[in-house]
């Protein structure tokens, strides 16, 4: 029986010499390394069985047997001597932090692909400890892998884990602990083995910056000589600045050609690790799915199939559940609340705007967040934890050239679905400052969660579900025309696509369901505050006829371009704190327009309004958590760009749909 780890995390700062450094780093970055995490420290890092979902380091405090331990997170990445965000990350919090061991996750379903970083971070002298990590998913495809002859061929322990079940995790906890304590980090001291050519050049190279080491102290970042060498000859622009070894002249032009030697000499050494610890792969079903979804025959009837199921979920559950919160609400907690705030702040002005916020602002949370929101996260989850946004990625990639992409730029827009911000954070995997930029701008005009929730809870809620797919398919037309522009416009070329494709996983859901809550729990303690106060800011507005003042300036767009009611233009920019927040201000109002608690927007909208609403809504200006990542991301000038043009395709969109609605029918 497999033993299972539970960790919590410590909330207090760890002093430098009185704790223990642990560095997690992926030789694959879809192993699940920060699940692995999550199950050693307790902690809540976004995992995603795709790669790109890790992009910053994640640090968290913990203890081990009595021992206090920081542990790093590290973004995936197949070497460190790539130019590649993730990669550059990885590579400069280990020279710089200097661990005292380093837990290298590798994929026991392609150990020959994700050994080859295990074996550079021996070369670089440090302490490792290798979990294979999805065993499970090894021995269902009768791979199971030997960790006692991996372990005695690269000389560290090797431990087989599976993240999400804590499988493994209390072994791994103490060779880390015993790893650590070493005298010589019990590994292999000759490292990889190189061509005798190479492996002269290091040499010497070595003993020249061990002779300058004796002039001038320690190699960079504490490497020895033959470390530092390595890491010189695969141009690490770091240590080589550091050593002064371009202004000296050490360096030869015979050096440009070692680096792709030394990554050739690792290879095949992962290569006949992987064929001495593991028996060679049969076809396996995740094969035949992966075949499946990947083909343009079938795969892009699955893809529409799966986004079909998605949203037709979303629309019964969210629909079912909606009904029944709004029902108990109204029934049983409507009356009592309404009776608390009359009979402690009276039936005036002040009374009545509370209301707006206590009885109003809870209800449109609760109709909107838990229905939509939370089912949407948790859908989301679900086919993270499959893998099948590997296959939409592969897919898509001749489609995303059209906008100057390749289909790695899928997987943050398939992400933008959840929420925009982690997917323009996502976006630091594209190579170049204009793919960031189009995919950005892409995510921006993605529907997420919250905008899913109004068009799903407005528009299919009181319009009818066909009317909901018609608004999906505008926003849709609308990035599309977005990115084909963006890609004409903006100078430069696409990066070349190279992707690994994973096999298919059978998703753990208490994994999925805690992933579901932890974003949720977020989006409840941003939004709840924003929600109440806004509502209760419009209370008052409403109750001291201010609204119709405020409302006014906006009334030539609003009224005579859009064709909405004068209050919609004010919950619109309510809405740039959030997204929901529109939709539900516009609950609140119709609730209280109507004289009770029962949130109908059809009561003082028509249907075209209602459709108009959404997608102005769905396309105009980010909401501020958004508008501040791009602003991180991109900068202030592209951000203006992004928002600025959110905000003319929005009205122009907005003008044009609002008069062919009624030819349409609606």
């Amino acid at each position: 029986m497999a033993t299972v780890l539970t960790r919590r995390r410590e909330k207090t700062r760890l002093v430098p010499g009185e704790r223990m450094l642990v560095a997690c780093v992926a030789g694959n970055p879809n192993v699940g390394k920060s699940s692995l995490f999550n199950a050693l420290t307790g902690a809540g890092c976004e995992t995603a069985n795709c790669a790109g979902v890790t992009t910053e380091a994640c640090a968290v405090c913990t203890r081990w047997g009595g021992r206090r331990v920081e542990v790093v997170d590290l973004p995936g990445a197949y070497s460190l001597d790539g130019q590649g965000a993730d990669q550059r990350a990885a590579r400069v919090a280990l020279l710089t932090r200097a661990p005292d061991v380093v837990v290298a996750v590798v994929d026991a379903t392609n150990l020959g692909r994700s050994l080859y970083l295990p074996l550079q971070l021996l070369d670089l002298g440090f302490r490792v400890v290798v979990a294979v990590n999805l065993s499970d998913e090894a021995r269902r495809r009768d791979r199971d892998v030997d960790a006692a002859a991996l372990a005695h061929e690269l000389g560290v322990p090797v431990v087989l884990t599976v993240a999400p079940r804590g499988e493994g995790l209390p072994r791994l906890e103490a060779e880390m602990l015993r790893v650590a304590a070493s005298a010589n980090g019990l590994g292999r001291a000759a490292g990889t083995p190189m061509p005798s050519g190479v492996a002269e050049r290091i040499e010497t190279l070595a003993a020249e910056i061990s002779a300058r080491a004796a002039q001038t102290g320690r190699p960079p970042f504490g490497l020895a000589p033959r470390a530092a060498a390595i890491t010189v000859l695969e141009g690490d622009a770091e240590v080589v600045e550091a050593l002064g070894l371009d202004s000296a002249g050490v360096l030869t032009p015979n050096d440009d050609g070692l680096a792709l030697a030394i990554a050739q000499a690792r290879h095949a050494e992962a290569r006949r690790l992987a064929v001495a610890a593991q028996a060679p792969s049969p076809r396996a079903a995740a094969d035949t799915w992966w075949r499946l979804t990947t083909s343009p025959r079938t795969g892009i009837p699955i893809l529409f199939g799966v986004i079909a199921a998605m949203f037709t979920t979303l629309f019964v559950v969210g629909d079912v559940l909606s009904r029944l919160l709004t029902g108990a609400w109204t029934a049983w907690v409507s009356p009592a609340v309404t009776s608390a705030v009359s009979g402690v702040l009276g039936d005036g002005v002040l009374g009545r705007t509370v209301l707006w916020g206590v009885d109003g602002g809870i209800l449109a949370t609760i109709a909107v967040g838990i229905p939509y929101i939370l089912t949407f996260y948790f859908l989301l989850a679900f086919i993270e934890d499959t893998g099948y946004m590997n296959a939409a990625a592969f897919l898509s990639d001749r489609v995303m050239h059209r906008f100057g992409l390749h289909g790695r730029a899928v997987i943050p827009l398939i992400a933008a679905g959840g929420c925009n911000v982690p997917a323009i954070i996502a976006t630091r995997s594209l190579p170049t400052k204009r793919e960031r930029v189009i995919a950005s701008a892409l995510a921006t005009l993605t529907p997420c969660s919250a905008r899913t929730a109004v068009i799903i809870g407005a528009v299919a809620a009181f319009a009818g579900w066909q009317w909901a797919l018609f608004t999906y398919f505008v926003v849709f037309v609308v990035g599309v025309s977005a990115g084909l522009g963006l890609n004409r416009l903006l100078p430069g070329q696409k990066g070349a696509f190279v992707m690994e494709m994973f096999p298919f996983r059978r998703p753990v859901i208490r994994q999925v369901a805690a992933k579901t809550w932890r974003r949720f729990r977020e989006f409840v303690w941003d939004a709840a505050p924003i929600i109440l106060i806004g509502s209760m800011v419009l209370g008052a507005l409403y109750e001291t006829g201010l609204v119709w003042k405020l409302t006014a300036p906006l009334s030539p767009v609003v009224e005579g371009w859009l064709m909405l009611p004068a209050v919609a233009g004010l919950t619109l920019v309510f809405a740039v704190l959030r997204k929901e927040l529109a939709l539900q201000l516009l609950l609140v109002f119709a609730a209280v327009s109507a004289g009770g608690a029962v949130a109908d927007i059809s009561s003082i909208m028509t249907r075209p309004q209602i459709i108009t609403y959404a997608i102005v809504n769905t396309i105009y200006i980010p909401c501020l958590a958004t508008i501040a990542v791009l602003r991180r991301e991109l900068g202030w000038k592209w951000t203006a760009t992004i928002s600025a043009g959110t905000i003319v395709l929005a009205l122009a969109v907005g003008g044009v749909v609002a008069r062919l609605l009624p030819l349409l029918g609606a």
